[in-house]
């Protein structure tokens, strides 16, 4: 066997899920067909469910300055998704590139083997290991692995080879985009509509600007390559009455309102995570950030799995957990799409919407919708805590030899954490049958917690992903564990 897992596809995906399974103890090639890291920026900020992600794995500070979104909309309806003390803003100004040449650098260091220049080109699913075939710069290979992740993108090689279902509903409208230089325009951040259509523009970084835009009218076709800058200036002049054609192209493409999604996430030893599970029209910038969490988690219970600290039974809860998330993500930006690219006919229903979001509640629920924040898995048959199944907040703590801490310092390294918050010495117990796979921590708040807060619980199971599996006080401990391992280490 060649390695423990290959991944196809180096995108924020793919590469957030080597860096997992590495931390997780797994051996990963990735293997992506581009020769250098693409300078294409599809995504241009987080989530905050994303930045906490990332904050889950010290990943921050490797981003330098972030800036915190100066708004947000909802298929151009303002919505305030800083609501709650803003735990719900994200960041803009973040190029996907920047991401990925971050995210390369951490699983490199991690000891992920990334070859670039190496296409997939069929595979075979052996039962008991897959076989890949490759085209490499040396010529064909055949690579083995016990397991094959496609984070192949919406065009993605591995679903269709390995015969994944994937429904959901054609293009019926194309976006152009640029980035470009030398360009000075008013920031239209949640877009502007025009009786020719809608135009957007937002900073890309300190010297770019991203254009989108789209006219009313004009019937999608299918491209077989990317359009000219001259086309995007064209239509920008069309529907804005404005000359941007003496800007300098960094980077033109297209996109439309396609919406689809795999059937199953996982068939045999063949696993599918970001857009080759899940295509939409990008509102909100969705897209990558599910791709990141999708990442995340598979890559701890995949590792669990093939370090043998879990059942394979562990593998099917990743399509449980995650697709129906992939659905909620097709569902809110297929909304989007009516409203963004909807003409006049659309105006009372955004005029309506605009009403409806300016109350505080209505905002937080679209806010936790739209950020990740509120995805509740369902492990209701282990108890119906509030908590459970829900992400841990950042708690500040202090532990047992007076050092502070936070819950999401804590779970750096990835492990399962039992946060032992209160005098009770049974959780504790329990969780030592587990040992190798369990990492016990006793620690108090830093202040009183109110009723419902994390820090409120005698004890909390925290998996990997950042989720909590279970409460003190609410269902049994040993079966939670057994739930996220499939036995116990003894």
């Amino acid at each position: 066997m060649d390695t423990d897992v290959i991944v196809v596809g180096a995108g924020p995906a793919g590469l957030m899920l080597a860096g997992e399974l590495r931390l997780a103890g797994a051996d990963v090639i990735v293997l992506e067909k581009e020769s250098s890291p693409s300078a294409e920026s599809r995504g241009m900020g987080f989530t905050a469910r994303t930045l906490e992600v990332f904050d889950q794995r010290g990943l921050l500070p490797r981003l330098g300055e972030l800036n915190r979104s100066p708004g947000g909309h909802f298929g151009s309806v303002p919505v305030d998704f800083a609501v709650g003390g803003g735990t719900h803003a994200g960041v803009t100004g973040i190029s996907q590139a920047r991401t990925v040449t971050m995210l390369a650098q951490w699983a490199a260091e991690l000891g992920a083997g990334i070859r670039r220049g190496h296409a997939v080109t069929g595979f075979t699913d052996h039962g008991d290991h897959v076989e890949v075939r490759v085209r490499t710069p040396e010529g064909e290979q055949r690579l083995t692995a016990r397991y094959l992740v496609g984070c192949d993108g919406g065009r993605s090689l591995v679903r269709r080879e390995g015969g994944f279902g994937f429904p959901g509903t054609d293009a019926t409208a194309e976006l152009l985009l640029a980035d470009v230089k030398d360009l000075e325009l008013p920031k239209l951040w949640s877009g502007a509509r025009r009786p020719g259509g809608m135009l957007l523009a937002a900073p890309l970084g300190a010297d770019t600007m991203r254009v989108v835009v789209f006219e009313h009218g004009r019937p999608y076709r299918q491209r077989t390559g990317q359009p000219s800058f001259t086309e995007v200036a064209e239509a920008w002049k069309r529907v804005s009455g404005d000359d941007i054609s003496a800007a300098t192209p960094v980077w033109v493409s297209s996109f439309s309102d396609a919406a689809r999604q795999a059937s199953e996430y996982r068939r045999g030893r063949v696993l599918l995570a970001g857009d080759a599970a899940h295509i939409h029209l990008p509102a909100g910038g969705q897209g990558m950030n599910v791709s990141i969490q999708d990442a995340v988690n598979l890559g701890w219970k995949l590792g669990a799995v093939l370090t043998g600290r879990a059942h394979e039974d562990l593998l099917d809860t990743y399509h449980e957990e995650r697709h129906p998330v992939g659905a909620e993500l097709l569902k809110n930006t297929r909304a989007q799409a009516t409203l963004f690219l909807g003409g006049e006919e659309m105006q009372p229903l955004r005029d309506i919407l605009t009403r409806v979001f300016s109350d505080e509640t209505a905002a937080r629920h679209l806010a936790g919708l739209v950020s990740g924040l509120d995805i509740r898995y369902d492990l209701s048959a282990l108890g119906d805590h509030p908590l459970l199944g829900m992400r841990m907040p950042d708690t500040e703590l202090v532990l047992d030899d007076g050092s502070e801490t936070t819950s999401t310092r804590l779970l750096h390294p990835a492990r399962t954490l039992l946060l032992q918050l209160g005098d009770d010495p049974g959780p504790a117990q329990t969780a030592r049958a587990w040992g190798d796979r369990v990492q016990v921590v006793r620690a108090r708040a830093t202040r009183p917690a109110q009723p419902g807060e994390p820090a409120a619980a005698d004890a909390l199971l925290i998996r990997p992903d950042g989720y909590v599996a279970w409460v003190s006080g609410d269902g049994d401990l040993a079966e939670a564990l057994h739930r996220s391992f499939g036995g116990s280490g003894e």
